[in-house]
């Protein structure tokens, strides 16, 4: 199953690395174990959404060791893929960007015709061939029926897929300028909490306190 990190630090710009690279079992680590891609996104000083991703294992790409150094945000969304829809290519690499907002998810779910149908005209935001992209689409139009309130938006999103699609899990972290969201569905998978110590490099994490997930 693919591994995905988000991070948050209020209205702090910090750096991601220790999360993406230091770690005991940082993403680059697990990303020996999920090889089929890796990226990273973040948002730049005007808010706007930046995504750096390949279809190659995240110890093996340069591009994604130097954002892990160098990006700095006030959220981060970060994911390594083990494909399980849609082949090795870099439209099928998370994260995504559609509405100013980035997200990825880990898990899956069948029966993508269906989706297809319920996006309507949404299905023409999905560039590759994921049933992660189409429930990003999902989580897009119902973010857009429901006001642009992004809670309500994900869980009515992940709530229809539950209802009507075959369902390995829905795990996903949607984020935007200085806000993050996550969903854990079901609940059996465990959630990592990575909390950096008191160090020397205390600005790298920044004064916020920044936690990874």
């Amino acid at each position: 199953m693919c591994r995905l990190f988000g991070l948050t630090s209020g209205t702090a710009r910090v750096r991601a690395t220790f999360w993406l690279l230091d770690a005991p079992d940082s993403l680059e680590a697990q990303s020996h174990r999920n090889v089929d891609g890796s990226g990273i996104g973040f948002f730049d000083p005007a808010g706007e959404p930046v995504v750096d991703k390949q279809p190659e294992p995240a110890f093996a790409d340069q591009e994604f060791i130097h954002e892990a150094k160098d990006a700095s945000s006030s959220t981060f969304v970060a994911h390594v893929r083990w494909a399980t829809a849609g082949g090795r290519t870099i439209q099928n690499t998370h994260p995504f960007t559609m509405g100013g907002r980035i997200m990825a998810h880990n898990g899956g779910f069948g029966e993508l015709p269906r989706l297809d149908e319920q996006l309507g005209s949404y299905a023409g935001l999905v560039l590759g061939d994921t049933d992660s992209e189409r429930y990003f689409a999902l989580i897009t139009q119902q973010i857009d029926a429901h006001g642009g309130d992004v809670g309500a938006g994900i869980a009515a999103a992940a709530g229809w897929i539950a209802a009507n699609l075959p369902v390995s899990s829905l795990n996903t972290v949607v984020v935007a300028p200085g806000e993050l969201w996550a969903l854990r569905y079901p609940d059996q998978h465990a959630l990592h909490i990575l909390q950096r110590p008191p160090g020397r490099d205390k600005a790298a994490a920044g004064k916020a306190g920044p936690h990874g997930l």
